[in-house]
C-alpha cells in the first residue's frame, strides 16, 4: 500500500491537515472548489520564482484567507508591501470576495519535495542531462539533512523515441510508516520532445509528537487491552 498511495493523502487527518479548510453545501461546493484551483494556479503562475510548494485556503462567511508557504517571502511581499497588496487586489477581482493573505517562510526549503521537483524540471527544460540532474538533486537533499530521497522520472528521457521510467533512491524512504514525515512533490518538465513527469519523495525524519503534530493520532489511538470486562 505504501507504494500506491500518495504519502500526503495517506497522512491527512492523522499528521497532516487539509490544504482547503471550509464547508459548503451541495449547491456551492463545486463552484468553491473551482475557485480554489483558480487561486492556486494564479499565484503559482505569477510568483513561480518565489518557491511556493503549498497554498492553504480557509473560508469564512466574511473573507477568504490564503496562506502561502514560500522559500523567498521577499518576492511576494515586495518593497514596503506593495507587491502583496497588488496580489490581494488581483485575487479579490478574480474571486469577487474579500481576500486576506498570510505569508509563511519555509524553515528548510532544501528538503521540500515540491521545490526539488520544480528545480529538476527547470534544469531538464534547459536540456541538462537527466542522470546528472537526478544525482545532483539527491546529493543536495542528503547534504541538507534529509534522511532519504527517491526521484522518479517518466517520459522521453534524453530525447529517446520510446518513453521509459527511471527511478533512483538514496537513504530510507518508508512510505507506509505513518510516523515518518514524507514530503511529496510532482511536476512536469515541458521539453521539446514532450512532457517529462517528475515525482520526488523526501524523508524528513519523524513527526514531533511532543510539539502536538500527532495530537489527532494520539487522541484516536486504540488501547491494546480492552477495558470491558468479559462475561463469565
Amino acid at each position: 500500500m505504501g507504494q500506491k498511495v500518495r504519502p500526503t493523502g495517506f497522512r491527512i487527518g492523522i499528521f497532516e491537515d487539509w490544504s482547503s479548510r471550509w464547508y459548503a453545501g451541495k449547491a456551492d461546493f463545486a463552484d468553491l472548489l473551482v475557485e480554489d484551483q483558480k487561486v492556486r494556479r494564479f499565484v503559482k503562475e505569477r510568483y513561480g520564482k518565489a518557491g511556493i510548494p503549498r497554498i492553504e485556503i480557509e473560508r469564512t462567511r466574511d473573507e477568504v484567507k490564503v496562506i502561502l508557504h514560500t522559500a523567498r517571502p521577499g518576492i511576494i511581499i515586495g518593497r514596503k508591501g506593495t507587491e502583496v497588496e497588488r496580489l490581494q487586489n488581483e485575487l479579490q477581482e478574480l474571486t469577487g470576495r474579500r481576500i486576506n493573505i498570510k505569508i509563511l517562510e519555509l524553515s528548510r526549503p532544501e528538503i521540500d519535495a515540491q521545490l526539488v521537483a520544480e528545480d529538476i524540471a527547470e534544469q531538464l527544460e534547459r536540456r541538462s542531462s537527466f542522470r546528472r540532474t537526478m544525482k545532483r538533486a539527491m546529493d543536495a537533499v542528503m547534504d541538507a539533512g534529509g534522511k532519504g530521497v527517491k526521484i522518479n522520472l517518466a517520459g522521453r528521457l534524453g530525447g529517446a523515441e520510446m518513453a521509459r521510467r527511471e527511478t533512483v533512491l538514496k537513504g530510507s524512504v518508508p512510505l507506509a510508516t505513518l510516523r515518518a514525515k514524507i514530503s511529496y512533490g510532482f511536476t512536469e518538465a515541458k521539453t521539446p520532445q514532450g512532457h517529462i513527469g517528475i515525482k520526488v519523495w523526501i524523508n524528513q525524519g519523524f513527526y514531533d509528537v511532543e510539539s502536538g503534530d500527532a495530537s489527532d493520532a494520539q487522541a484516536g489511538e486504540v488501547p491494546q487491552k480492552s477495558k470491558r470486562k468479559s462475561k463469565r
